[in-house]
């Protein structure tokens, strides 16, 4: 049994900052995980994905260059090139971790699966990789896992999640996908944009979470690049003579593709690591249950990241470490902006109208689509709009949604705002830049009116 100043279980997007930030202190410090450095994020998640809606992106406007004046020959995407280029990418940032950390004298890595053994005296007791480690501190980032709905006949049919996607070397002739979020539909588009052809089941609706005509026009935007939407579930899947899989809704449509992606969320790994033999308590999600320090149920065990259901994204685990390290600081005061990204993006802070009207106050509601907008025009990027919510009375910001291009940044302008107090009216005198798609915000709150 070795004994270290803290134990790191997951080196994802919160735990090797936290395994850094204590070694540069001088503690000793262990650092497990089960697969590859880097968590969701890098290795199939953010980051690869990125990479490829880039390649998509390109692809997009060659075809489209004949709408800006430019003339080009027949494009065509080498889908073994494009799937090279993320995982060169991918494989020098995932390096650059691991040779970070083997290069930190006052942390141990091990590989493998992690799970705790018990407590006793205040010292926990982990296992990993077959050794037995034990600290008075352990940081728990194990992150989370692509979610399997239970769908009749999924288990005896192949299928994908992103993870299993990203390892493709063939481009699938017809891609389906199950679930309309925001992982569904980034793949949708991009598949789609490298010559597949691609059924998006999207049971719940287009990003079923957001405003209705937010919804709408994003379902426009897709389907007017050749992505086919069916407005049901998936009932049955069952694989197919020609080698593919058929899908069965309950609304009565059948859909056979060559590939199956199932998207429909996320679950957290606090199932994986021995909850149970420290007493640690889960809430109905599955999630570890923390305060707003991070602190679990179990003094001396503190839960970052993913798996704490304090936000499912890069940056949210990232700043988790922040904040623990700032003890002026907690994760309860966090307005956290976020974005999907489809092309354009979708970028979120905040309510949506729906909780807006929900929320008892008096809201005041701005929007404007994006054809009005004139570097969207000019760029012929038009699809989308924007909108904003405010409190009529306190002046606060709300809500923001930007649907479109450059929508993922014009987020972080109201969600700054909004993490830093300040009133809309503040923002509504500012002076923009032109021609940008941010200043159009200054507009936008010069035409408030009340929510219906």
């Amino acid at each position: 049994m070795t004994r270290y100043d803290a134990i790191v279980m997951g080196a994802g997007q919160a735990g090797p900052g936290v395994a850094g930030a204590f070694a540069a202190d001088g503690r000793h410090v262990a650092m497990t995980e089960v697969d590859r450095v880097g968590g969701t994020c890098l290795n199939h998640g953010c980051r690869p994905t990125k990479a490829l809606r880039a390649s998509a992106r390109i692809a997009h406007l060659a075809r489209r260059a004949g709408d800006y004046g430019v003339r080009t020959g027949e494009v065509t995407v080498d889908f073994a090139a494009v799937m090279q280029r993320m995982h060169d990418m991918i494989d020098d940032m995932r390096a650059g971790i691991t040779d970070w950390l083997a290069g930190e004298d006052n942390i141990d890595v091990f590989g493998g699966s992690s799970v705790l053994e018990g407590t006793s005296d205040g010292v926990h007791r982990v296992r990993a990789d077959g050794q037995l480690l034990e600290a008075e501190r352990v940081y728990i980032d194990v992150g989370a896992r692509a979610a399997t709905p239970p769908i009749d006949g999924l288990d005896d049919v192949d299928h994908l999640t992103e993870v299993e996607l990203l390892e493709l070397t063939e481009l699938p002739s017809h891609l389906v996908v199950v679930g309309a979020g925001y992982v569904g539909l980034e793949f949708g588009q991009m598949f789609r944009r490298f010559g597949a052809q691609v059924t998006v089941l999207a049971g719940g609706g287009i990003a079923a979470r957001e405003d209705n005509d937010v919804s709408e026009a994003l379902a426009q935007i897709l389907t007017d690049e050749g992505v086919q939407i069916v407005h049901g579930r998936a009932a049955r899947v069952s694989a197919d003579a020609g080698g593919g899989v058929t899908v069965d809704t309950d609304g009565g449509d059948q859909v056979s593709g060559s590939h199956l992606l199932v998207a429909t969320g996320r679950v957290p790994n606090g199932d994986r690591i021995g909850a149970d033999a420290v007493g640690l308590a889960l809430d109905d999600g599955g999630y570890l249950r923390i305060n707003e320090r991070f602190e679990t149920s179990v003094p001396g065990i503190w839960a970052l990241g993913d798996v704490n259901g304090h936000g499912a994204f890069t940056h949210t685990a990232y700043q988790d470490t922040a904040i623990l390290l700032d003890e002026s600081r907690t994760v309860e005061g966090r307005i956290t902006a976020y974005a999907m990204f489809t092309d354009p993006p979708l970028g979120r802070v905040g309510m949506t109208e729906a909780q807006a009207r929900d929320s008892g106050r008096s809201v005041l509601r701005t929007q404007l689509p994006m054809s009005s907008v004139s570097r969207a025009v000019l760029d012929s990027e038009t699809g989308g709009l924007m909108k904003i919510l405010v409190d009529a009375d306190s002046e606060e910001f709300l809500g923001a949604t930007f649907l479109g291009m450059h929508g993922d940044d014009l987020a972080q302008v109201i969600g700054t705002a909004m993490q830093a107090g300040v009133r809309y009216p503040q923002v509504r005198d500012a002076l923009p830049i032109h021609p940008t798609a941010a200043e159009f915000i200054p507009t936008l709150l010069g035409s408030l009116e009340p929510l219906d």
